[in-house]
């Protein structure tokens, strides 16, 4: 499925861009979690095909992602991030989104529509 598809069905909003052509990546899985400790412990999958989806919104966050070779990040509940985030998700060029969306809803509706999804 492609990024622009998720974000519709998420109704998320960009918090920062890196890649204008990520919108069309196809994606087919999603990682999903605040303890980044068990991101990096338990990801296993193609890491060009996940998604990273947190709540924990913070430069941990984006580093995480950069050491699995992550460049999309979905934020939960609506969070947002300080421009010393944004700053550094530029420099590492990651695209970066938050929808308003619990963590459970954002996993049972990329689940329903056919993404893989890794709840650790």
């Amino acid at each position: 499925m492609t990024l622009k598809k998720i974000l519709e069905l998420l109704k998320a909003d960009s918090l920062c861009i890196s890649d204008s052509q990520c919108m069309e990546r196809n994606f087919e899985h999603i990682s999903a979690t605040d303890l980044m400790s068990d991101a990096l412990a338990l990801v296993q999958s193609d890491s060009e095909k996940t998604i990273l989806v947190t709540g924990l919104v913070h430069a941990q966050s984006l580093r995480t992602a950069e050491m699995l070779d992550i460049n999309v990040v979905i934020y939960v509940r609506g969070k947002t991030m300080s421009e010393t985030d944004y700053n550094l998700a530029k420099e590492m060029g990651m695209n970066v989104f938050t929808t308003k969306s619990s963590m459970y809803d954002t996993c049972g509706i990329l689940y329903s529509n056919g993404l893989l999804t890794a709840v650790v």
